[in-house]
């Protein structure tokens, strides 16, 4: 724990009595002028890990807090942490490590948003990104550093003058995510060269032996904050399952994407293969999808992250390097199209809609060949998912269409896998490419497409 603690101004026994959305973040303790921050970023009232946690935070408590996906985690800890740099700004202050490099960079934009009004300067340090950029981002001696924790050791071991010597704050975000990738190890190392006098956040959707083993080496005398049980979905959360064939998978795929057309929608996958098939089958029948997985390029997980934000793709294919951390808030709809191999992997995949209070669905796609797991996982949710309603004949209507986008999909990827491309191919990478150039230059709106799937339907109304 940091040598001073701030004296908060509020009863923290009486707020946890309150509802979180009965508060407003001044209650917490929050300087005025990061209240008119949170406004402007549409944070009308704390969720309840924030109105938990910030104001322990403010009075210079370490803190473990375990929350679901999608509780507005990151503002929990950055809100104060930007309250204290305003107290007493220096390079370095805090320190955030994410287990992924798309995590890390939307945690600096949110530091940069809530911080914008005292000019907090953060900078990424992430595998995947060229050393020497980063050491010249880091001798301009930020505020905040967010890392994957690989590369931040390298800078501590070959980046002369750096170091983090004066540090205030750690903060470990998705711990067990931090763990299950092994980071551990690199973590320990880091944990020998930063100030045992600091302030420590550890924050993580599930607390495993592993997560407790880094609690007892890092936190001290933590205040333990609770807002989720071991699996736990928000309550605006809408979850379905779809029973079928294995054989007709993607038909019912297609059909549920028009009828659920216009929203916002993440697909998630269990292969990278599926993962880029998936959505070159889709492109051809019409709908607005691109793939994220961990085999692309960081330039081209980045430019697809931005393009289904922005609107310009609606549909994001995605293996599990999506489901944790990304703060997407506006997705309408999961798609599991492989269930999920555990009950948290299931909880971090749907955690990807119903974001901070608003509502959303998920729909699992379960076969003859899913049925044991989907009833562990219901096991551990303490409930019975609702079968999602189809036409049948609707969705075998789909089967020549759908027949014909995979044989297009499969050729394209073989084609690619030989060093050659398909026509439509080069076409939709060009478009790709033009997007993010136009993107760069800031000539891109953020303004969705008209969606335009769903035409095969006879007699309804698009």
């Amino acid at each position: 724990m940091s040598e001073t603690t701030v004296q908060s101004s509020v009863d923290i026994e009486a707020l946890s009595q309150k509802k979180a959305e009965d508060l407003k973040f001044s209650d917490l303790g929050v300087s005025k002028e990061l209240c008119e921050a949170c406004e402007k970023m549409n944070f009308k009232h704390p969720t309840e890990i924030q109105k938990e946690s910030i104001p322990w935070a403010i009075e210079g408590r370490d803190i473990i807090g375990l929350a679901q996906t999608g509780s507005g985690k990151t503002a929990a800890f950055a809100i104060p942490i930007i309250q204290r740099l305003w107290q007493n700004p220096q390079a370095f202050f805090a320190c955030v490590l994410a287990p992924t490099r798309e995590l890390a960079y939307q945690i600096a934009e949110t530091f940069e948003s809530l911080g914008s009004v005292i000019g907090v300067r953060c900078a990424v340090i992430v595998g995947g990104m060229d050393m020497m950029t980063q050491s010249i981002a880091l001798a301009k001696r930020p505020h905040i550093i967010v890392c994957t924790p690989g590369r931040l050791q390298d800078h501590l071991e070959n980046t002369k003058g750096f170091n983090l010597k004066h540090l205030k704050y750690l903060v470990m975000d998705e711990a067990d995510r931090l763990l299950d990738l092994d980071f551990g190890p690199k973590i320990d190392q880091i944990l020998k060269v930063i100030p045992r006098e600091r302030n420590t956040f550890l924050f993580s959707a599930t607390m495993t032996t592993k997560v407790a083993k880094l609690q007892r080496a890092s936190l001290q005398k933590p205040v333990k904050v609770e807002v989720a049980t071991k699996y736990s979905t928000v309550k605006t959360l809408l979850q379905y399952y779809l029973f079928f064939p294995l054989k007709h998978k993607d038909c019912y795929m297609v059909y549920l994407l028009n009828e659920l057309a216009g929203n916002s929608t993440i697909i998630f996958t269990r292969t990278c293969s599926d993962t880029q098939k998936i959505a070159i089958m889709l492109r051809n029948l019409g709908f607005g999808a691109i793939p994220l997985h961990g085999q692309l390029p960081q330039a081209k997980r980045l430019g697809a992250l931005n393009k289904f934000k922005a609107g310009a793709r609606n549909i994001l294919v995605a293996t599990d390097v999506a489901s944790r951390g990304l703060d997407i808030p506006l997705v309408d709809v999961v798609i599991n199209y492989d269930v999920p191999q555990s009950s948290k992997d299931y909880i971090h995949r749907v955690g990807r809609t119903a974001r901070a209070g608003r509502s959303g669905k998920s729909v699992t796609f379960v076969t003859q060949y899913d049925v044991e797991l989907i009833q562990r996982i219901e096991k551990d949710l303490e409930r019975k998912l609702d079968a999602f309603p189809v036409e049948k004949d609707e969705v075998m209507m789909l089967q020549e269409r759908v027949d014909e986008a995979q044989r297009i999909a499969t050729l394209e990827l073989r084609e690619t896998a030989n060093g050659k491309k398909s026509k439509r191919g080069r076409k939709d990478e060009e478009e790709d490419d033009d997007d993010a150039d136009k993107e760069e230059k800031g000539l891109v709106f953020n303004g969705k497409k008209k969606f335009k799937a769903g035409s095969h339907k006879k007699g309804r109304r698009n």
